[in-house]
């Protein structure tokens, strides 16, 4: 039996580990957290009677008490006690946003494995992140569909050169657009992902290929490669998830249909692989395979990432947290789509690089972005 805690349980990576669990009688939830959804929240709870329920809502977590005779926990505090729960040996971190470094890096220090679905995590914090599994034995095993495709076409590979990381993408749904074309885009436009079911910030990021650029950000942390070494190619099927090319040049691939709970099984049963049912790719079906290089001007939001991360220090966290708060903005449509990038760039030109920033001072200038952008009129 494999106990496990899951922040963000009611999001899509955390409802899809729930199916998970409900597929394997060896996997028992131990702590689940959410935001604010009580309702879907209390289902969960009397359905996989963990022994810790996590309202990040203060006031929420008031009113779920009273429905549920299982301990509830608030805020900050109670994501860390859900996240350095005794009873787990992984947590799986699926919250979207910084607010999840903090209990990651708890649940690291506390000897917990991390099935990682959470990319603001290394991609402001990965020195922190990295440097703490190192020095504390614990596995950070990738639930993005990308990175575990990169992690699993490493298995069996110790000790051998990579040459370079081929990273892929979808496109998302405004591919081959200008950005003139993509001007009038609304909301509604850039949550039709043309192949994935994903939560509304990650669609959205994925229309403006920033969420490509924070996969390479990511990747870097993971992989320890050079920015150099990571190249994004464009495979709109989404059949290929990601390839690592090896120095004598041949290359492994990780190939499947686009479903995130494979991912998500591999990192709960890592080293195994167990059944896991759905659809599979019927190669007699497929009539081709297309890869395109990404478009960077049109699609800023890439070429900015690559810019932040090879800048290093606190421009990634400058790149995330603009990023973050343009994409809320987007959606409240208080801006229009092609806002999102603009924002993201006038705020790392204003800003000044803090060379391996702490804890606090990542959140020092996640504030200072949020001030920027308030003041930009």
């Amino acid at each position: 039996m494999k106990n496990i805690s899951i922040l963000g349980s009611t999001g899509s990576i955390g409802t899809q580990t729930l199916e998970i669990v409900r597929a394997n009688d060896d996997l028992n939830v131990v702590a689940i957290a959410a935001g604010s959804n009580i309702d879907l929240l209390e289902e969960q709870a009397k359905e996989f009677s963990p022994s810790l329920v996590c309202v990040f809502n203060e006031e929420k977590a008031e009113e779920l008490k009273q429905r549920i005779d299982i301990e509830v926990v608030s805020g900050m505090d109670g994501l860390i006690k859900a996240a350095t729960i005794s009873e787990a040996e992984i947590v799986v971190t699926a919250f979207v946003g910084m607010i999840g470094i903090k209990p990651t890096l708890e649940a690291i220090k506390a000897k917990k494995d991390i099935a990682l679905a959470n990319k603001e995590t290394l991609v402001t914090a990965g020195h922190l992140v990295m440097a703490a599994a190192k020095e504390n034995n614990v596995k950070i095993l990738p639930v993005d569909s990308e990175h575990s495709a990169i992690f699993q076409s490493l298995n069996g590979e110790e000790g051998n050169k990579i040459d370079k990381i081929l990273l892929t993408a979808s496109g998302g749904p405004f591919r081959g657009l200008t950005r003139w074309q993509m001007k009038d885009k609304t909301v509604e436009d850039a949550l039709k992902h043309p192949n994935w079911t994903m939560g509304q910030k990650i669609t959205i990021d994925s229309a403006t290929m920033v969420n490509k650029g924070l996969e390479v950000i990511e990747a870097k942390w993971l992989f320890d490669v050079d920015f150099d070494d990571i190249q994004v190619v464009v495979q709109p099927q989404s059949l290929i998830h990601s390839m690592v090319q090896y120095e004598d040049g041949g290359i492994i691939a990780q190939l499947g249909t686009p479903d995130m709970k494979l991912p998500i099984q591999y990192a709960l049963y890592y080293p195994k692989r167990k059944p896991l049912a759905g659809d599979r790719v019927d190669f007699a079906e497929i009539a081709s395979i297309q890869f395109e290089t990404p478009d960077l001007e049109n699609f800023r939001g890439l070429k900015l990432a690559y810019e932040a991360g090879r800048t290093g220090g606190s421009m990634p966290t400058v790149f995330n947290a603009a990023n973050e708060k343009a994409v809320a903005m987007f959606l409240n449509r208080e801006i229009g789509f092609l806002d999102i990038t603009d924002i993201i760039e006038e705020c790392m030109k204003k800003h000044t690089v803090i060379e391996n920033p702490s804890f606090e001072e990542i959140l020092e200038v996640e504030k200072w972005v949020y001030e920027t952008i308030a003041q930009r009129g």
